[in-house]
């Protein structure tokens, strides 16, 4: 089910989150030299470990599932049958009007981002929100189906007949009462889409679904890390190999840094073969400064990279190699990696 692993996801995060808290409250205590030591370290459940805000992942599903039952009772309210239509208006119904959902564009807020967080906070991009519709749909019996298009992620219910997704009925299409605005917007490839071009596209499988999440993921938490450096982009040192240094590092977040390098290690189980995905785990690890694991990474890049990208990914390598020679030879910054 795609909303436990995004639950699951969101919780390993969490957890890590935690822990940082936990090792930054005893690093202050050490510091403290008048205080005695108060560490009682306890053993914590796994169970507690996957808490996210308070609630279990099993909870966290239970409000998706609340959510279907009020649409359930919308419909009896309504005293009409199950048309197809009028379910999906009363989806629409709860989720926009009754709970006050909203598709937001692309934020730098992680709590728009995780799925928890948005049952919380009512607000994420398309993405997260489809997730949701499909989820009550499909406690609905109703079969909801997506792709990505261009920045959209598009959904509509599983037809045989793709041409009836596209008639208005009240005015609007099942297209645009699934998808909202972005049909209408000029600027969306969301607004070319007819029944034809609809057949075309390749439904989104449960594990393409997870694989968005992570690459959303990655995405947030690299722009919330480098946000005090202006411009700078993953492959950045690809094209400055004389400035590799210990000491010459751009500012960036470690945490969110470390956010970033675990989706993409997730993302990785789902796509071994990705080697630019696996290029841009191995430049985080080396801002991370994980030379020896950088160095792993983009050494098994290169064995799926085109040959154009070999070239620029090798001396890099090679530098990278030296840089964790000498960083295991110097306290950290103490030195520059100095190439001829």
């Amino acid at each position: 089910m795609d909303s436990q692993v995004l639950f699951y996801i969101a919780a390993e995060d969490e957890a890590f989150l935690a822990v940082n808290r936990e090792r930054d409250a005893q690093s202050l205590m050490k510091e403290r030299e008048s205080v005695q030591d108060q560490s009682d370290p306890s053993e914590t459940d796994s169970e507690e470990l996957l808490q996210l805000d308070g609630k279990s992942i099993s909870e966290w599903v239970s409000e998706i599932d609340a959510i279907s039952k009020e649409v359930e009772a919308e419909l009896v309210s309504r005293d009409i049958g199950c048309h197809l239509v009028q379910v999906l208006e009363a989806v629409n119904t709860v989720l926009f009007d009754l709970r006050g959902f909203k598709r937001t564009s692309i934020t730098l807020d992680p709590e728009n981002s995780y799925l928890h967080s948005v049952l919380n906070c009512r607000c994420s991009t398309a993405f997260l929100i489809s997730v949701i519709y499909i989820e009550v749909c499909k406690r609905l019996n109703v079969p909801i189906v997506g792709s990505p298009v261009g920045e959209d992620f598009l959904i509509w219910p599983k037809t045989e007949y793709p041409e009836e997704l596209f008639k208005a009925t009240s005015g609007q299409s099942l297209f645009s009462i699934v998808n909202g605005r972005c049909v209408d917007d000029p600027g969306s490839m969301a607004s070319d889409l007819t029944a034809k071009s609809l057949q075309d596209l390749d439904m989104a499988t449960n594990r393409d679904i997870i694989g968005i999440a992570l690459a959303n993921l990655i995405r947030l938490h690299w722009r919330r890390a480098s946000k005090s450096s202006h411009g700078l982009m993953l492959t950045s040192p690809l094209s400055q190999l004389n400035n590799i240094s210990s000491s010459n590092f751009p500012l960036l977040r470690p945490q969110d840094l470390r956010l970033a390098i675990a989706a993409a290690e997730r993302l990785l189980i789902l796509q071994p073969h990705n080697w630019a995905l696996r290029r841009d785990l191995g430049m985080m690890l080396y801002y991370d400064r994980q030379y020896g694991e950088a160095v792993q990474e983009l050494s098994i890049c290169m064995a799926f990279a085109p040959p154009e990208e070999e070239a620029v990914l090798e001396p890099f390598v090679e530098r990278l190699h030296l840089l964790r020679l000498i960083s295991s030879l110097k306290p950290l910054g103490s030195d520059r990696l100095t190439v001829p």
